[in-house]
């Protein structure tokens, strides 16, 4: 029992430290549906007075005489007329009451979802590479929007819910027992069968919930994959493949949903059963009461009356043990996220504040392996100067790549050291680390809005004169200034209404704009024609003047001006050239195993 409950209890004070900023509006959410509980005894009290005052001519009780003028009680029209009346107030209140909790509970929900959706994508960004190689954009997506979603309906929609239909399951049995204790026992007789059929139901169907949750983000990962890569689909015309591939995963998801939807419907069928029988056996007695008289028919009517509201907290309160359990797998899928470690900001216990870097690199015996892979690094050292121009070589997956992703902190080493002037990155608040350095990627990286706000991504506080200066340092101006809209064209998604060449130089003003001392191009320009190229490369030329520059390319004559040259074979130590600007440039490039495209 102790196993069981533990991950029950794990799972509420993870929800309640997620939901810590809402207790004040959900307090008043709490206390505007305890509400409910008299307004709901209030309710039948027409009825009452109507068939026992006004038609069976029984006498009012003595509290109600003691508030009501003579006038009401004769004749009997009057006490009809202020019974109608006293039923209309009480329904015009219950009506207002399920207005303003509805709009509150809207408007609680609302908000604390969103809170927790911004700290669940602000944390899912702030997790390692690895974390999204591994899991992947699109599963991400799915928890952010959908299974976040839940906890709404654990909160609000449930937990509240369900302590409001314990209280106003108490005050109905309390009530009805008042009335006639013999009826209220008959009534409640059939609580525990319900009990012993809602924790059946948890123990066959509630692990279920989970499963289905993961195949539907399944089947929304290939909706994503798909429509992000709709020109390769539809190049290689593959449109019938995906749809294939999206309705196999859908159908498993669907399949699981069907049989969950058969268990949901076998537990509805057996509750309302259990309460109809419950009802049937409370009429049976309650007739054979009035007949010897034992109670009123208002009395009787009354009852029936508290019983169907009695009955209806105790289906709730069954209904959601079980829709609890499903909330909980979403919930949980959620809150897994932010079981993950994030990027560490700093190893060190205060991190140094650095400011703008000189660009002195040096990597002192560093060492790194994927998991379960040999080293790509091993016992690796070189020492670079501020400005040097570092030319890198070598085929796909020989370690360019890491090179460039242990700069920066995207990984980690696992011995070594790592120094920018001087100074241990792993010492470095990171974000502070990240600025000093500018990348200018093969494949440029834009975002669906204007070409000035893509300009200033990595400086968003930058002036219109100075996005334009950068625009005309990265040869982009010209181009920019035709468009219909300027520089407040939109460039569609990834930037797809612009040219590979457009984007490139775009790319290029946003590093420009960013000014960092450390600049990385990663084959800027392998995917563009030769005329664009020469465009692009007099761009570079003029970035790369008085910073630290790594050039990642498979075309030598982008490295020719290189101070240095790192190439990089399989399983084999990375061979580090100092380029002799008097030397043949092919001289050192001799036995370098690069594909054979590579040396033309």
């Amino acid at each position: 029992m102790s196993q069981e409950s533990s991950p029950k209890k794990r799972l509420i004070r993870r929800v309640l430290r997620h939901i810590k900023g809402q207790w004040r509006s959900l307090s008043v959410v709490f206390l505007l549906e305890m509400l409910s509980t008299p307004l709901s005894l209030l309710a039948p009290i027409g009825i009452k007075i109507a068939v026992d005052n006004v038609i069976g001519r029984q006498p009012l009780p003595r509290f109600v005489t003691a508030y009501l003028p003579s006038s009401f009680l004769k004749p009997s029209s009057h006490l009809l007329a202020f019974a109608i009346g006293l039923q209309i107030g009480i329904a015009l209140l219950i009506q207002l009451h399920w207005y303003c909790n509805y709009l509150l509970k809207i408007q609680s929900g609302e908000r604390m979802l969103l809170n927790f959706r911004s700290g669940l994508f602000g944390h899912l960004q702030r997790l390692p590479l690895s974390y999204h190689d591994l899991r992947g954009s699109a599963d991400s997506m799915f928890r952010v929007q959908d299974d976040a979603a839940a906890l709404k309906s654990i909160t609000i929609d449930g937990a509240l819910f369900l302590m409001s239909d314990v209280v106003k399951l108490i005050a109905m049995a309390s009530a009805t027992l008042l009335i006639d204790w013999r009826l209220g026992i008959v009534a409640l007789s059939v609580a525990p069968l319900l009990s012993i059929q809602g924790v059946v139901y948890e123990r066959r169907v509630g692990g279920r919930y989970k499963t289905v949750k993961n195949l539907e983000s399944s089947a929304f990962r290939v909706v994503q994959e798909a429509l992000s890569t709709i020109r390769v689909v539809k190049a290689f015309v593959q449109e019938d493949a995906e749809r294939n591939r999206f309705l196999g995963r859908s159908t498993e998801a669907s399949d699981a949903r069907i049989r969950l939807g058969h268990a949901d419907g076998l537990f509805g069928f057996a509750v309302n059963l259990t309460t109809a029988v419950g009802m049937a056996i409370v009429l049976y007695v309650g007739v054979r009461n009035v007949q010897s008289g034992a109670v009123t028919l208002g009395s009787l009517l009354l009852i029936i009356t508290y019983l169907v509201q009695l009955y209806s907290p105790l289906q709730n309160i069954t209904y959601h043990f079980a829709s609890l359990k499903a909330a909980s797998a979403s919930v949980e899928r959620a809150l897994d996220v932010f079981d993950s470690v994030p990027e560490s900001r700093s190893a060190a216990p205060t991190a140094h504040q650095a400011p703008r870097a000189l660009g002195c690199i040096e990597f002192q015996n560093v060492t790194f392996a994927y998991p379960g892979k040999p080293p790509i690094l091993g016992d690796f050292s070189f020492e670079i100067p501020a400005g040097a121009r570092i030319g890198v070589l070598g085929k796909t997956g020989a370690g360019k790549t890491t090179l460039l992703n242990l700069l920066v902190r995207f990984i980690s080493p696992q011995s070594g050291r790592i120094l920018l002037d001087g100074r241990d990155i792993q010492q470095i608040d990171l974000a502070d680390l990240r600025k000093q350095f500018g990348f200018v990627l093969q494949e440029p990286v834009l975002f669906s809005t204007t070409i000035a706000q893509n300009i200033a991504y990595g400086n968003p506080n930058a002036s219109e004169e100075q996005i334009v200066l950068a625009a005309k340092e990265a040869h982009a101006h010209e181009f920019i200034m035709r468009l219909p809209n300027g520089y407040q064209t939109e460039v569609g998604d990834r930037g797809i209404l612009l040219s590979g060449g457009e984007r490139q130089r775009i790319s290029l003003a946003r590093a420009f704009l960013v000014d960092a001392p450390v600049l990385v191009l990663d084959e800027p320009t392998s995917s563009i024609d030769i005329e664009t190229e020469a465009e692009v490369l007099k761009a570079t030329e003029r970035l790369s003047s008085g910073r630290t520059c790594f050039f990642v390319s498979h075309r030598l004559k982008t490295l020719v001006n290189c101070d240095f040259l790192f190439k990089f074979a399989h399983r084999a130590p990375v061979e580090v050239s100092v380029c002799d600007p008097d030397a043949d440039f092919d001289s050192l490039l001799r036995d370098l195993p690069l594909e054979p495209a590579a040396r033309t």
